[in-house]
């Protein structure tokens, strides 16, 4: 079955930087657009980016500028670049795929288990 591990979350301090990495399994990668949701503790689940089978690119509008995704369809993997980070961007982040280019939560159709980020000030 379809399967979207995460990895490469942690600690890290305001200003500094992580790369989140997404290995898909069990599906045809090649006819999915990938993207990245967060939640933070209390809050509603917040889309972040997506990216389409031939590379166009969503961001929104709190990580624009800062965030960066990008996608291997040789390797069936998806990251997600983040710089500059602040602790408002601490969270719990899932790789999700969808249809198209995902532009919103609502586009994905399935998720991993996540992986945390916690940005301290």
């Amino acid at each position: 079955q379809a399967q979207l591990v995460e990895s490469g979350g942690g600690l890290v301090q305001t200003g500094g930087s992580l790369r989140l990495s997404c290995a898909a399994s069990g599906f045809a990668f090649t006819t999915y657009g990938m993207g990245w949701f967060r939640q933070a503790p209390g809050k509603a689940r917040e889309y972040v980016a997506g990216i389409s089978v031939d590379g166009r690119t969503s961001l929104a509008g709190s990580v624009q500028g800062r965030f960066t995704i990008s996608r291997d369809n040789a390797k069936n993997t998806v990251d997600l670049q983040m710089m500059n980070l602040k602790p408002e961007d601490t969270a719990m982040y899932y790789c999700a795929r969808g249809y198209g280019l995902p532009t919103s939560y609502d586009s994905f159709v399935g998720w991993g288990q996540g992986t945390q980020v916690t940005v301290s000030s």
